[in-house]
């Protein structure tokens, strides 16, 4: 079968003993982020100073309550900010697919952090902030909910397991997510394959 990418992709096929791994990059969360965690870098040497000058003073015996109320607020805008800046220097880990004999090995990666998100709503906002590694072996019976969706957006390539739908492909173009939908459904004889550029 040929596992060969469209032209201009960045998907690369690689070869696994018996297998093939379809490997899909996350898209590049760009130079800006870098300049958003070294203005992070040095607004966590402020606050540790301001930590570190206001802590003692509270534990020390009788402070004001303002002051405890105050350092539990620094506490965990600092706690968030480390975060932060744990997820814009953080290297993303592409999305795979591990085509085996009896189903697909999946596993959605972890993004790189977009500084310019676009979310529908405030739920796809937090979940990018916060991203869930999603790792799962999807069976034959599985791979057979696997569809090709036209949105208003673009198409999106989605697989039920269980009461959980994964959108894969998401960082890829849609010639891209059709070319990957062709290539599952001939791979495991699944019922329908589109046309291309249907």
């Amino acid at each position: 079968m040929n596992l060969k990418p469209p032209d201009g992709s960045n998907i690369a096929v690689v070869a696994e003993g018996a297998d093939q791994t379809i490997i899909i990059p996350h898209q590049s969360g760009g130079a800006m982020r870098y300049f958003a965690g070294l203005f992070i870098l040095f607004w966590l040497g402020g606050w540790f100073v301001a930590f570190s000058t206001t802590a003692p003073q509270v534990f020390s015996g009788n402070p004001p309550l303002f002051l405890i109320f105050w350092l539990g607020g620094w506490t965990v805008a600092g706690v968030f900010a480390m975060y932060y800046l744990y997820r814009i220097f953080r290297p993303s880990i592409p999305e795979s697919l591990r085509l085996t004999r009896n189903g697909v090995i999946y596993d959605s990666g972890v993004p790189s952090f977009q500084m310019v998100p676009r979310y529908a709503n405030a739920k796809d906002a937090w979940q990018s902030f916060l991203p869930k590694r999603t790792r799962i072996e999807l069976d034959r019976r599985q791979l057979q909910s696997l569809r090709l969706r036209d949105t208003d957006t673009g198409n999106r390539l989605t697989v039920d397991a269980g009461a959980l739908r994964l959108d894969v492909a998401k960082s890829a173009s849609e010639v891209e997510r059709e070319w990957l939908y062709q290539v599952l459904a001939r791979h495991y004889s699944l019922p329908s394959v589109p046309a291309p550029g249907a």
